[in-house]
């Protein structure tokens, strides 16, 4: 294989919506409060009932109908998630068992906020490799699982929901076609205690300035080397797609980086921050708004837990 492109794309998010007034309801907040500090106004909220693993299938079956595809024709399953309950089955194991996928190679990849641009990496590395030849990929989050919901500063953040993502191989010949770029990603492990989901039963917790910081001084410089690998100038990009972590980062972040021309990714004000989830469920949104034209370069960054990050430039499926 020449390289590998997303063929299509799909999103889930669970029917209950949260809003800014429910949260004032529940915790010393207001929201005047939320959207001046965090820019959301809602967040969907998965029940009692609905697993991460339901909502990743839910995303997945939407990614392979649009693909025109079915459960066969997949032979890797990659799920990035941070709040799956259960070790094992896996999530991705149970994915391919809601779905009927047979025999494939299925593994979790938890990078936190960053995971899902990791996990596409992986999928488009082992597709180049020859070690596959279609994958789903997945981001899913139950973020109110491990939601602190006495703690204001971070109970307001967080949303549920998945976003997939079908990944199959390039020809030469279809050099044209959509692509994955080369991925850019590192981390910075000494500082890995500013965000975290920790404890029993684990909860979510973050030192917030310091991530601000972190993400709109040093992060800008490292997405733009993103672009270059591929060959992009930052102001040449159709969209841009962060993690959906907050509006008061984003806005900033896409800035600095340069992409002066590009759709920015503004999700999290009704999605609130799904983690591993934000940027495929994000991107799915644009894609089927009609807001990023088939073929355009958009850069897709992933950052925050274990102050990991990774990005790429794709082409839109």
């Amino acid at each position: 294989m020449h390289g590998s492109r997303i063929a299509a794309i799909g999103h889930y998010q669970p029917a209950r919506v949260l809003t800014n007034e429910d949260l004032a309801g529940m915790v010393d907040t207001s929201d005047e409060w939320i959207r001046t500090r965090v820019g959301i106004h809602t967040r969907h909220i998965a029940g009692p009932d609905e697993p991460v693993d339901e909502l990743a299938a839910h995303a997945a079956a939407k990614a392979l109908a649009a693909a025109g595809l079915g459960p066969a024709d997949i032979d890797l399953v990659l799920v990035a998630t941070s709040t799956a309950i259960d070790r094992s089955p896996n999530t991705a194991a149970r994915v391919a068992a809601r779905l009927g996928i047979p025999g494939p190679a299925a593994m979790d990849i938890n990078v936190v906020c960053a995971g899902f641009t990791h996990a596409l990496a992986t999928a488009d590395h082992t597709i180049r490799a020859g070690a596959a030849t279609r994958a789903l990929v997945i981001g899913a989050e139950k973020m109110t699982d491990v939601a602190d919901w006495s703690d204001r500063s971070t109970c307001v953040l967080v949303g549920d929901g998945a976003g997939a993502a079908v990944v199959e191989g390039c020809a030469p010949e279809q050099e044209q076609e959509p692509g994955i770029g080369p991925v850019l990603w590192g981390s910075v492990p000494e500082m890995g205690h500013t965000v975290r989901i920790e404890g029993t039963p684990p909860r979510f917790a973050q030192e917030g300035q310091s991530v601000y910081r972190w993400a709109t001084t040093r992060l800008p410089a490292i997405a733009r080397q993103a672009c270059e690998r591929t060959g992009i100038a930052p102001e040449d990009l159709a969209g841009v797609v962060l993690h959906q972590a907050n509006l008061r980062i984003i806005e900033p972040l896409a800035e600095k980086i340069g992409a002066v021309n590009a759709v920015i990714a503004r999700d999290v004000t009704e999605s609130g921050n799904t983690s591993a989830a934000s940027i495929p469920l994000a991107l799915s949104k644009l894609v089927e708004q009609g807001a990023l034209p088939t073929g355009a370069p958009v850069l897709l960054f992933g950052f925050g837990g274990n102050l990991s990050y990774a990005g790429q430039v794709i082409h839109c499926p």
